[in-house]
């Protein structure tokens, strides 16, 4: 996987900054004052900072914006770069000015010297995000990024507080190079092995192959794999970090690692993004990366349903009808409605065999959600309200955005099947809503669950907030949150 950039937290020494290579970072604040570091800067660079923060385009920056000297004189640098952000600065603004730093930095080392800043581990969290890029599939071989050295009033405590962070760090980046990886490359195999792979940081994995679907009568999630030569699995990712009677949180995600709608065939135009589908059990596997690796003192069971959705002689048909695990029927009409098939077999599985606290999954389910919602947030479905709004306060606080959508009896009348107890689709309207009503029918009514539709976020085409363009890693940190801020004893 692709690693994080290694981030060091060090006492602050004037005497280094002259001789620094790379890219000098100082913090000013939004009035124009001094640190000692930022003091050092402007004696070597004989006054050329000062003159800047008293000048009229200093007073136009905003905290958390960065402005860029090239070539300093008097210093060995690349650049200068000049963060406006006040000491006391809260979390937010403290990530975004790294974020900010972060995309400046590409493949240089770079020096932070954040002096008495109150926050420097999120700082780093912010630079640590946005310093990524997916390399992997190409042949010239990349530029290593350089380390990021934070010399902070407070080393060792702003260690001890970046821990955690670093985690949730390679979560996301696991889950992006996932997301970012082509179809050819992550197959169902290779998705199960790099997952099997994470045994060595203490999860308990388990591949459920063909013939152990077939047993448990999982033929919705089958059904989706009839027409693909790759075999359909489910992995199972286990993380006993709390109480052993405590019941786990249970997470699921949809993991359609290429998906051509199957009979139901897509348009060509944009069929490449299909890649991304697995969007869902790539967040799974990021958030069990970072619990194992933050040694989180919780339960919590990750299984992701790994399949790929193709058009053959074998592929299901519109019109077929199948019997899911739970034993209920279900007429096939849209063949491309197949990430709810798998998502409601898994979950079953999930509820019969740990007895979960919740279910929450996560699925790049429907196009519907970004027509509704665009790329900026999720859309969130819910029958538990506490669970809900901890869901949402996390995902606010991880800046990662999110919006309650509705459910409701009108909309699961849209999924009457004449042939069989239920359709895969209600039609146009209400597209996302109905989709969760689907995955509703299977989910006990004492469970509580959230439904997220990643469609919008999982991977765009511009800039995030904490990510280039291209997958964004969204939910590993939200998921994270409330984990911590819910289920951790």
């Amino acid at each position: 996987m692709t690693d994080p950039v290694s981030v060091t937290f060090q006492d602050t020494d004037i005497d280094r900054i002259a001789d620094f290579e790379g890219r000098v970072a100082v913090t000013v604040t939004p009035d124009g004052k001094l640190d000692s570091g930022a003091r050092r800067v402007n004696r070597l660079t004989r006054g050329a900072l000062k003159r800047l923060v008293e000048s009229d385009a200093w007073q136009k920056v905003t905290p958390g914006e960065v402005r860029s000297q090239a070539w300093p004189t008097g210093m060995a640098a690349q650049a200068v770069d000049v963060l406006c952000l006040a000491r006391g600065a809260d979390r937010d603004t403290a990530r975004k000015a790294g974020v900010a730093l972060g995309k400046l930095k590409e493949t240089a080392a770079l020096l932070v010297l954040a002096g008495g800043l109150r926050r420097p581990a999120e700082l780093a969290l912010g630079i640590t995000l946005r310093a990524y890029a997916f390399t992997a599939r190409k042949t010239k071989e990349a530029e290593p990024p350089g380390a990021v050295t934070v010399m902070a009033g407070k080393p060792e405590e702003a260690e001890h507080a970046f821990a955690p962070l670093r985690a949730v760090a390679e979560g996301v980046f696991f889950t992006r190079d996932l997301v970012n990886e082509p179809a050819n490359h992550l197959t169902t195999t290779e998705f199960a092995n790099r997952v099997q792979e994470m045994e060595s940081l203490g999860l308990k994995i388990t591949v459920l192959e063909e013939a152990d679907l077939e047993k448990l009568g999982m033929h919705l999630l089958l059904s989706v794999g009839h027409g693909s030569a790759t075999p359909s699995k489910v992995a199972v990712m286990e993380w006993q970090g709390g109480a052993t009677e405590a019941a786990p949180l249970a997470l699921v995600g949809k993991g359609v690692v290429f998906d051509t709608g199957g009979i139901s065939l897509k348009p060509a135009q944009g069929m490449e993004d299909m890649t991304m589908d697995m969007g869902g059990a790539g967040v799974v596997a990021g958030v069990m990366r970072t619990l194992a690796r933050r040694k989180a003192k919780a339960n919590v069971v990750g299984l992701l349903g790994l399949v790929e959705n193709m058009p053959s002689e074998r592929a299901t048909r519109p019109g077929d009808v199948v019997t899911s695990m739970k034993g209920e029927t279900v007429e096939i009409i849209n063949t491309d409605a197949e990430g709810r098939l798998v998502l409601a077999d898994v979950m079953w599985y999930a509820q019969q065999h740990y007895k979960p606290a919740a279910v929450i999954d996560l699925a790049t389910l429907t196009g519907a959600i970004i027509i509704g919602l665009g790329h900026e947030k999720a859309g969130v479905f819910s029958n538990d309200d506490p669970l809900c709004n901890a869901f949402l306060k996390a995902a606010e606080s991880a800046g990662e955005g999110a919006w309650r959508l509705p459910l409701g009896e009108k909309y699961d009348e849209m999924l009457k099947s004449d042939i069989a107890d239920m359709k895969n689709v209600g039609g146009r309207p209400a597209g996302s809503i109905t989709a969760a009503q689907f995955l509703q029918r299977f989910v006990a009514a004492d469970t509580p669950w959230i439904h997220l539709d990643i469609a919008g976020v999982a991977r765009v085409n511009s800039d995030t907030p904490y990510a280039p363009k291209g997958a964004s890693g969204w939910g590993v940190m939200a998921l994270d949150r409330l984990v911590a801020e819910r289920f951790e004893g």
